[in-house]
């Protein structure tokens, strides 16, 4: 779909999940998180409907350019207690990982240090604590830590982004009607 040249690209709402570690080659960096457009849970590729219900809950409520952690959504089910009404989030996130590494889809891949990573990982009112290997001091990092790590994610994600928004795939399915109690 072409753009208007007046027209600034439109950021959508981001899906940030975290997986095994990965080398996508020789001499690279591990990638260890991704960040995808929420629309990328539209492909077919996907295990679906569970794709296009994680979708509509992960838009739902959210603002132009918000990056969701996978754990966010968590939280927002009951501690994911309700995540077998909405999908099976574990197959849905390996089956986008395939697509980010085939390149079906656009997404920025992370290294992310344990710290970052295991904020991520937590949910959004969550506390890390950390014990130094030498002299055991104690360190505990919180929702505020969570936040400047997103911001930092969200920062890489605009200038990757300059000028083009990621690429959410070819083929995407219709976005599914909301049912009234989601």
């Amino acid at each position: 779909m072409s753009q208007n040249a007046s027209q600034k690209p439109v950021r959508p709402v981001y899906l940030l999940f975290a997986h095994e570690p990965y080398y996508p080659g020789p001499g690279s960096w591990e990638i260890n998180t991704t960040v995808v457009a929420a629309a990328s849970l539209l492909h077919p590729r996907l295990r679906q409907p569970d794709g296009a219900r994680i979708h509509n809950r992960l838009v739902r409520g959210r603002r132009v350019g918000e990056i969701v952690p996978l754990a966010t959504l968590t939280h927002e089910l009951d501690g994911g207690a309700r995540w077998r009404q909405v999908g099976d989030w574990e197959t849905v996130t390996a089956d986008l990982l395939r697509l980010v590494q085939e390149r079906a889809c656009d997404a920025v891949s992370l290294c992310l240090p344990d710290i970052a990573r295991a904020l991520l990982c937590a949910g959004p009112h969550s506390q890390v604590r950390t014990v130094g290997p030498e002299g055991g001091r104690q360190s505990t990092y919180g929702p505020a830590d969570r936040v400047e790590v997103l911001v930092e994610v969200g920062r890489h994600l605009a200038r990757v982004e300059v000028g083009c928004p990621l690429w959410p795939g070819d083929g995407l399915l219709p976005l599914l009607q909301s049912a009234p109690d989601e």
